[in-house]
C-alpha cells in the first residue's frame, strides 16, 4: 500500500476542480508536503492560502505545462526548494469539443501536448529520484475516452488512447526492473467540473468531483493499477473486445447515448 503519511505529493492542475480536493484529502491523511502547479495564478494563490490557513504545508508554483522549458526549470525548483517528489499526481488536461475537421493544426498539437507528452516529460523529471529511492507512486489522469471513440472527441479520444498505452507500458517497464515505484492510471468517465460544462449523458452518471477525487487517493493508497469510474466504464474493454463494431456503435453508442454526450457541449467559458 501507498501511505501518505509524511511523503511530499506534487498534483499537476492542482489549484481548481479534483486537484484542488486531492490535495485537500492527501494532506488530510497525513501528507508532509504538497506542492501545486497550475497555470491559473489567482485560483493557485486562494487554494494554496486555503491550504496553508488550514496549517498545511504547501508550495505552490505557476507553470505552463505547455512550455518544456517551464516543465525543466520548475522541477529544479521544487527538488532545491522542497525536496523529492513521492507521489506525483498528472492531472492537468484539456477538452476542444470539435468535429475534427473543424480542428486548427494548433489545437491538435496543443491537446496532444498536454493531455499526452506533458505527461511524460513531467514524469521525466522525477521518475529517476524515485528509483534511486526505490519506491514512489506515479498516477495519470487519463480518460474513458482512451477506451471508446466519440463524436466532437477525436482528438481528445486519441490524446488519452496514447496516455493509457504510455501509462501502462510505464508500469510494465518499472516492475520488469524492480524499481519499486508504482503506477495508476485513472481512466474516469465525464467529471462535473467546468472543462465538460454542456455535456448531457442520459444513463451513465457524470462523476461528481468529490466522488473522483475519493477513488482517486483511494485506488493510490492500494495500489490500483487501474481505477475506473463509474463501475460501467469497466465493461467498455470487454464490450468492444466481444461485439461487432456496428453492435457495438448501438448498445452503447446509440443505446446508452454517449456518442450524442458532446453535441451541447460548451466547456470552460473563457
Amino acid at each position: 500500500m501507498t501511505k501518505f503519511k509524511n511523503k511530499t505529493v506534487l498534483i499537476t492542475g492542482g489549484a481548481t476542480g479534483i486537484g484542488k480536493l486531492m490535495a485537500h484529502k492527501i494532506l488530510d491523511l497525513g501528507a508532509s508536503k504538497m506542492i501545486l502547479w497550475d497555470i491559473n495564478t489567482e485560483k493557485l494563490a486562494e487554494t494554496t492560502a486555503e491550504l496553508k490557513e488550514s496549517g498545511f504545508n504547501v508550495f505552490s508554483y505557476v507553470v505552463d505545462v505547455a512550455d518544456l522549458g517551464q516543465i525543466k526549470q520548475n522541477a529544479q525548483k521544487v527538488k532545491d526548494e522542497v525536496g523529492n517528489v513521492d507521489v506525483l499526481i498528472n492531472n492537468a488536461g484539456i477538452v476542444v469539443g470539435k468535429y475534427f475537421h473543424e480542428h486548427t493544426h494548433e489545437d491538435i498539437d496543443f491537446s496532444m501536448k498536454i493531455n499526452t507528452s506533458v505527461l511524460m516529460h513531467i514524469t521525466k523529471e522525477f521518475l529517476d529520484d524515485m528509483m534511486k529511492k526505490g519506491e514512489g507512486h506515479i498516477v495519470n489522469i487519463a480518460s474513458a475516452a482512451g477506451m471508446i471513440s466519440n463524436p466532437k472527441m477525436s482528438i481528445y479520444c486519441a490524446s488519452k488512447w496514447a496516455a493509457i498505452g504510455w501509462s501502462d507500458s510505464l508500469r510494465l517497464e518499472l516492475e520488469r526492473i524492480a524499481t519499486g515505484v508504482k503506477i495508476t492510471t485513472v481512466t474516469p468517465y465525464y467529471i462535473s467540473t467546468g472543462m465538460f460544462d454542456g455535456v448531457k449523458s442520459r444513463i451513465i452518471p457524470i462523476v461528481k468531483p468529490e466522488t473522483a477525487a475519493n477513488k482517486i487517493v483511494r485506488a493510490i493508497q492500494k495500489n490500483r493499477i487501474f481505477i475506473r469510474m463509474p463501475w460501467l466504464v469497466y465493461l467498455l474493454p470487454f464490450s468492444k473486445g466481444i461485439l461487432p463494431v456496428r453492435w457495438f456503435d448501438f448498445i452503447i453508442g446509440n443505446g446508452f447515448g454517449v456518442y450524442k454526450t458532446m453535441n451541447e457541449f460548451k466547456g470552460h467559458q473563457k
